[in-house]
């Protein structure tokens, strides 16, 4: 059957991306995720279903609302979407009962927010494409990618323009600045903090933070006592606002174990979401850095 013959894909899309069609009599559009793995899909997805909370606000924000039918519980941008969506469990905890009564026809996750057990039982019945996110152009890939897969290239550009012309405002601030030693927190009791190889990690490099912990550990993610904050002498410390929930009365705490570093209360989806959200972080970061004077 020729590919004028096939009735699945719509015509105009089939055009849009001829050089995607791995085989025009199956009539398949072939991608590529960021972990390398090859999806293919009969068409231009129309259920998709999200497991991470920041690409689950880019779907929204590229103008993807009909397409979209399941979210996680912790997808909490857009509040409609958290409201009216249906929930498909946690990032980590996913219902399969919930996922197979969508039906979906696109699965939307990531390496580290997503559990490789739970994420390859996914693959086994749906198409799911994974983006691995480490620094800010990986994120403006997945963007593009995402915007491409969904049908909203323009949309994606007017985002990843948008973006880029912002973070160059913040590169302008930090030009001839002096790195400030810093200590990102994200966890309480155990305590715990951004390592290297991390989207956070590359946040604070932009910030001009030098992350005291990036070439002091062998963890993304390592767990510290507050001996070894003091020992390391940061001269700030940021407390995020997740995953742990860091209030101004755990100020203190941090303050007593080092009574010299300046601490601030930090919004953490500012520095650790890598979807649409990035388009207010440099004024955010702008202004984080005007407030610390060392």
């Amino acid at each position: 059957m020729g590919t004028n013959q096939v009735p699945l894909i719509n015509k105009a899309f089939q055009r849009k991306y001829s050089g995607l069609i791995k085989n025009a009599d199956k009539a398949m559009l072939v991608f590529t995720d960021q972990m390398g793995r090859t999806i293919e899909l009969k068409q231009a997805p129309s259920r998709i279903i999200s497991l991470v909370p920041s690409q689950t606000e880019l779907l929204f924000d590229l103008g993807a609302d009909e397409k979209v039918i399941g979210i996680t519980k912790f997808c909490i941008h857009p509040d409609q979407w958290f409201r009216n969506k249906t929930h498909v469990g946690g990032t980590k905890q996913l219902s399969f009962a919930k996922i197979k009564a969508l039906q979906p026809d696109l699965i939307i996750g990531n390496k580290e927010e997503n559990e490789q057990a739970q994420i390859e039982e996914l693959i086994g019945h749906y198409p799911v494409w994974m983006s691995d996110i480490k620094n800010l152009s990986d994120a403006m890939n997945m963007i593009t990618e995402i915007g491409t897969i969904i049908d909203k290239e323009k949309n994606a550009l007017k985002l990843t323009n948008t973006i880029t012309k912002e973070f160059e405002k913040l590169k302008t601030v930090n030009i001839k600045r002096k790195e400030i030693q810093t200590a990102y927190i994200i966890w309480n009791k155990p305590i715990m903090c951004t390592g290297p190889d991390t989207f956070i990690d590359e946040m604070l490099r932009l910030c001009g933070f030098q992350n005291i912990f990036r070439n002091k550990s062998n963890s993304r993610y390592p767990e510290i006592t507050t001996g070894e904050l003091k020992k390391h002498n940061p001269e700030l410390i940021l407390l995020s606002t997740e995953p742990f929930p860091f209030k101004e009365k755990h100020i203190a705490e941090f303050q007593k174990a080092c009574p010299n570093a300046i601490i601030k209360l930090v919004d953490g989806e500012l520095f650790s979401w890598y979807g649409s959200r990035l388009q207010y972080a440099p004024s955010y970061f702008i202004k984080l850095i005007e407030s610390v004077k060392v």
